[in-house]
């Protein structure tokens, strides 16, 4: 089967270095006359690197061009960090650095140069044949639009495209500053205001070079933009609208050459009701366009590719595949198309939307989830972050969570176990050093790791502020929330890590991915009065004991656990108050486990997986030789963590 591509840019090289490489016929057609790639620099996902790592390397064995990002960081024009977050695996590229990898990814026989499509011979309704501006005709059995935001292919077969108005106009440019991309390795820093539909934001994609974008309201700026595009002009622009941004962005207009700077009129359109008409089928930018905000335009380009070609080699017939190939990609895109409209609206009405609601312009990796109704027991956890117990029961909690999935929830309320040293009386327990017999006899009773050094090396003066911390990543996301906590376990329990530092607490939330800059804001607010809330449900509640677990169905207290629980306790309950609840996993490999549980000590792992000391062993060994985990060392044991 012969394959057509229209369009040379990374969807339509992408699709043919994939080709190639699975030995079908490809020819790429492109417009310009010589190999002249144009364009800025975008953000790809991880996704989307994972697919160009699967095309292998030029034979110069170049790594795939652009800086990794990692961290988001928003800030309002007096430079107060409004949010601050890691982020997944982002990496910033030039365009024409990306095309060019995947050019050379590909024989330079197949492309074809010089070749603008004009329109399609048929026979009856099928396509046989592309022809160009240049009275080229190429022959072929399948035929890919990969042609772009202004695909002509997709008006050949859909008509013309009724785009959105253009509402928000972006101006990309790039800065060589090699002491400020230092300072700033990693960091997409975005400014915004909160008055009007202004931002800038800026992103390391060299050792060198800054990709800055200033984005901005149409209406705003109606009677100062330039109607052309003079360089010195659209400095003056950029220098007058910008006038009340921090400093920095002034330094980096200053190192601007506007002669190269680009003007992006952003709009988009519908989705499509399919992406094909018989044997002509769109990818990337030409079967869906959402706006830039997202930063999904690469990342979905090279799913499409993965995900066509998948469908081509596993159904029967093209239609059958085209369909396939539709229906797998259309609610991911029309998610990414809505984010972007949502975006929008948010940009150009900023009062209409709060600080901790500001959503991050970047898409997420796919999530796969199921919203199907099940009936839940709601088990509320009475805990604290320095309750040894309460980390020498993880691995039974874990477990609980693996065999029943989504019919048990545990709720967390904090019962403040530490509120400060200062006239402390708890059972025995009125000074930091009492609390080292505790630990040390609960970690040999349980075998979870345990330092209790920390009580004469570097005592917690209170349990309060990492308790508040954890109500304020509630707020933010109920999963993250839980990671926050047992991050926070991990310090104190294994690296002597004093969890009331507020510097500490920073450093946990940003590790599991929260925004920062709102859990600080929370912690002062709205995530003190919940933390309280908690401390008055335990009193009336009369939780003397840490850790304690009510089990509830339909708003009812049925039982109460507390203390040292086994694994077997808590079974003969939840069986005995919901006798017919169904386990949802029995067995999981090792390699699932570390997908549900992104860190383990050693003895989670032996429970988890039911494996002997020297069988742990071995597959951890193994693990970590290939890369999957890595290890933390500490004097009472070691911690391994899932590499991302």
């Amino acid at each position: 089967m012969k394959i057509v591509i229209i369009g040379s840019g990374i969807a339509g090289l992408a699709l043919s270095a994939m080709l190639k490489k699975k030995g079908y016929e490809v020819v790429v057609n492109e417009r310009a006359d010589f190999f002249h790639p144009v364009g800025h620099g975008f953000m790809i996902h991880g996704e989307g690197l994972a697919i160009i790592e699967s095309l292998g390397k030029p034979l110069d064995k170049r790594p795939i061009p652009g800086k990794p990002i990692d961290t988001f960081i928003l800030k309002n024009l007096n430079n107060e960090e409004i949010k601050h977050m890691k982020m997944e695996a982002w990496q910033c590229a030039k365009r024409n650095d990306i095309v060019k990898y995947l050019y050379y990814l590909n024989e330079k026989s197949i492309v074809n140069f010089n070749r603008k499509f004009s329109h399609f011979l048929y026979d009856d309704t099928k396509a046989i044949a592309a022809v160009f501006e240049n009275g080229d005709i190429e022959y072929g059995d399948l035929f890919v639009g990969a042609d772009g935001a202004n695909s002509t292919v997709r008006e050949e077969i859909f008509g013309k495209t009724d785009y959105t108005s253009v509402e928000i106009k972006e101006i990309l440019g790039f800065a060589s500053i090699p002491a400020l991309v230092a300072e700033n390795e990693g960091v997409f820093t975005k400014f915004q205001s909160y008055e009007q539909g202004i931002s800038f934001g800026y992103i390391p994609l060299s050792e060198n070079d800054f990709i800055w974008f200033l984005q901005f309201d149409v209406n705003l700026i109606k009677d100062i933009f330039p109607e052309h595009r003079n360089p010195e002009l659209l400095k003056a622009f950029a220098y007058q609208i910008l006038e009340d941004f921090p400093p920095i962005v002034k330094e980096i207009l200053d190192s601007t050459d506007f002669a190269s700077s680009h003007i992006w009129n952003t709009r988009d359109f519908n989705p499509l009701p399919k992406f094909h008409s018989k044997n002509i089928v769109l990818v990337g930018d030409a079967a869906h366009l959402a706006l830039p905000f997202t930063s999904a335009g690469t990342t979905n380009a090279l799913q499409d590719v993965k995900q066509l070609i998948k469908s081509l080699e596993k159904e029967e017939n093209m239609e059958a595949a085209f369909t396939s190939y539709y229906n797998s990609r259309i609610d991911i895109v029309s998610e990414h198309l809505e984010l972007g409209r949502g975006l929008k609206y948010s940009f150009l009405n900023p009062e209409t939307v709060s600080e901790n609601m500001i959503p991050i312009p970047l898409i997420k990796q796919v999530a796969k989830s199921s919203s199907l109704p099940v009936q839940q027991l709601d088990i509320l956890y009475f805990t604290d972050p320095i309750c040894s117990t309460c980390w020498t029961i993880q691995p039974h909690l874990r477990k609980l969570k693996l065999t029943y999935g989504r019919k048990i929830r545990f709720s967390y309320i904090m019962a403040g176990l530490l509120p400060s040293w200062e006239n402390y009386e708890r059972g025995k327990i009125k000074t930091p050093t009492d609390v080292i017999q505790y630990w040390d006899e609960a970690a040999e009773k349980s075998g979870m790791p345990i330092d209790s050094s920390i009580w004469t090396d570097n005592p917690v003066s209170s349990s309060y502020p990492a308790s508040i911390a954890f109500k304020a990543a509630q707020l933010q996301n109920i999963d993250k929330a839980i990671l926050f906590l047992r991050r926070i376990n991990e310090i104190v329990f294994m690296q002597k890590g004093d969890i009331a530092n507020s510097e500490i607490i920073k450093k946990a939330a940003y590790d599991i991915g929260l925004d920062v800059a709102r859990l600080l804001r929370d912690m002062e607010g709205k995530a003190k009065d919940n933390f309280y809330e908690d401390l008055n449900y335990s009193i009336e509640k009369g939780i003397h004991v840490l850790p304690s677990f009510q089990f509830v169905i339909n708003g009812e207290i049925k039982d109460t656990l507390s203390g040292s629980v086994t694994y077997e306790d808590f079974e003969n309950t939840i069986l005995k108050i919901y006798p017919d609840i169904q386990k949802e996993n029995h067995e999981m490999s090792a390699y699932d486990i570390f997908d549900n549980y992104p860190s383990l000590t050693i003895q989670e792992f032996k429970f988890l997986t039911n494996t002997s000391d020297e069988d742990a062993d071995g597959i951890i060994g193994k693990m970590l030789e290939d890369e999957i985990i890595k290890e933390h060392k500490t004097p009472k044991g070691i911690i391994y963590f899932a590499n991302q």
